[in-house]
């Protein structure tokens, strides 16, 4: 899947992420996380590791994918990626 614009979707709100995937010119998918740093502690890898995975199921090979995580649950920051990749398309 090529990506034309930057989409997001999301919120910075508690138990959200905010996602924002735009084309990327190198290949690869990268990411770049933030939020509480404690949750990151904690989850960091995991959250990468959900965002690269759920990029990868939707077909996309060459994306900059930028998350600002509050404490999001995994269906939570799935369905982020997913639609920020949609908004993207």
């Amino acid at each position: 899947m090529k990506l034309t614009k930057t989409g997001e979707a999301g919120a910075a709100d508690s138990g959200d992420i905010l996602v924002s995937v735009a084309p990327a010119e190198e290949p690869g998918i990268q990411i770049e996380l933030s939020g509480k740093s404690v949750i990151l502690k904690q989850f960091g890898r995991q959250i990468r590791e959900l965002l690269q995975k759920t990029a990868a199921e939707c077909g996309v090979e060459n994306a900059r994918i930028t998350a600002k995580d509050n404490g999001a649950l995994d269906f939570t920051i799935k369905a982020r990626v997913r639609a920020a990749i949609q908004r993207a398309v």
